[in-house]
């Protein structure tokens, strides 16, 4: 590979603060609103032009989708997300669960609000580019714009970037998972001019069950209780197109879920691109997959035209932004959770949230329909071999199967939140991340509402 030398150069210094995040998806919104509320200076970098990540870049709309009549699920700032959306007018039924569907044009105005509300510095179209240290501490970071390059320098630093970007350039210890074995990357879709009623009457006339995500390509693991229930799955129309030779046989993966059907046409957060191999780190591998992605949504559209009742006169409404990433790295922490962890309902001493006992990924599909539940243990936010500096979201520490769980949007929030607060005191009382003092951090997200127990 030919090399270039990049000649050093001053970087202006744009900004100061106490708590840097970096990244606004779930992880990081819920971050920077844990740190202001309690009581520090929170700047939030975000590469897009608005904040929600996974909701609003990506389109991903179904927030809580595992919630039952029997779930103990998380409080806190991610049941605020979804309760500030209802009120908003930002969501909708959902519809195989008790929760909400969020609105992602709708949470974008939303995030924007709850940013200005607690005087969080927003610092939008910054991509991260570097970190800034200090022998092993990191002391801020360099990110690239329109601008160019600038520093921005805090006291701590919240890597909710989802890839471990921040931790891994900064030389903490992180591990990625083979690209063969990733879990499939999603380009989601919406469609619009669906006719709700023909729409709905077909569902209930063969309604689909989560047994029936099984295929030749897929096999489910489950409790059994899952297999009957609802699921608002599609995969017949695809099978018939394939058969009128509109979708190749090698593209036999197109299927899945759609999200929520609106009385105004829209078919939203449609989930039936599955994209293997798509390595959310490495930007050649996201182009080929975004333009792979987007090629195969639109035969799922043309498949829904001429074989689902009530999408004859559909069509495409929107992409997300990009392809969604389900994981990539991951930082090797204190404590890594476990498969026992969050099949056995695991429970810690240093509890920072709880979360229901969900498991969606690598073929496991098990939903929280009896009360059992894990707690998540401030431990797997602290990254081996950086000081200053704590992680969130789905890049906290953990194997396999507990990735399966701890990634999900609203479990993103209850690390998130708990990094925030945790960056927050430290600053506040003179602490180190590592010597944390867990009965002050326990109280104040007790204050904020998040279920430790």
């Amino acid at each position: 590979m030919k090399r270039i030398t990049e000649p050093a150069r001053d970087i202006d210094v744009v900004h100061e603060t106490d708590v840097l995040v970096v990244g606004s998806g779930p992880g990081g919104l819920a971050a920077a609103l844990g740190a202001a509320r309690a009581g520090v200076d929170v700047s939030l970098v975000e590469r897009f032009g608005c904040f929600g990540g996974n909701i609003t870049a990506v389109g991903v709309e179904g927030f809580a989708w595992y919630r039952h009549e029997q779930t103990i699920d998380t409080e806190g700032v991610g049941r605020e997300f979804e309760d500030r959306a209802r009120a908003a007018g930002a969501a909708t039924p959902e519809p195989q669960s008790d929760s909400h569907a969020i609105d992602a044009e709708g949470f974008k105005l939303v995030a924007d609000n709850l940013v200005e509300e607690a005087g969080i510095h927003p610092m939008l179209h910054r991509s991260f580019a570097a970190p800034i240290m200090n022998g092993d501490e990191i002391c801020g970071i360099i990110t690239e714009s329109k601008a160019g390059r600038e520093a921005i320098l805090a006291k701590r630093v919240i890597d909710a970037s989802g890839d471990a970007d921040v931790a891994f350039r900064a030389g903490a210890a992180t591990k990625k998972t083979p690209v063969e074995e990733m879990q499939a990357a999603s380009v989601m879709f919406s469609m619009t001019g669906v006719d709700k009623k023909k729409f709905m009457d077909a569902v209930k006339a063969d309604p689909q069950t989560y047994k029936d995500w099984e295929s030749g390509e897929w096999s489910v693991e489950t409790t059994g209780k899952e297999d009957q229930m609802f699921s608002p799955f599609l995969r017949k129309p695809f099978e018939q197109a394939m058969d009128a030779g509109l979708i190749p046989a090698s593209l036999s993966t197109i299927s899945g879920t759609w999200g929520a059907v609106y009385d105004s046409g829209d078919l939203t957060y449609l989930n039936l691109v599955h994209l293997p191999e798509c390595d959310g780190t490495d930007p050649a591998s996201m182009t080929r997959n975004e333009i792979e992605g987007r090629r195969q949504a639109m035969l799922a559209v043309e498949a829904l035209k001429r074989f689902q009742p009530g999408c004859s006169g559909a069509k495409l409404r929107n992409f997300g932004m990009t392809v969604g990433i389900r994981d990539t790295r991951k930082i090797l922490a204190a404590y890594d959770m476990t498969e026992t962890d969050v099949r056995e309902q695991g429970r810690f001493e240093d509890s920072i949230g709880i979360f229901p006992e969900f498991i969606d990924g690598y073929g496991i599909l098990i939903l929280p329909t009896t009360g059992r539940y894990f707690q998540l243990p401030y431990r797997t936010l602290l990254p081996k071999g950086v000081k200053n500096l704590l992680v969130a979201g789905r890049a906290t520490g953990g194997d396999k199967v507990s990735h399966a769980a701890t990634r999900n949007m609203m479990c993103c929030t209850v690390t998130g939140q708990g990094a925030g607060v945790a960056a927050a005191l430290s600053i506040k009382y003179g602490m180190d991340l590592a010597s944390m003092d867990i009965v002050r951090l326990q109280a104040e997200l007790v204050r904020q509402g998040v279920r430790l127990h």
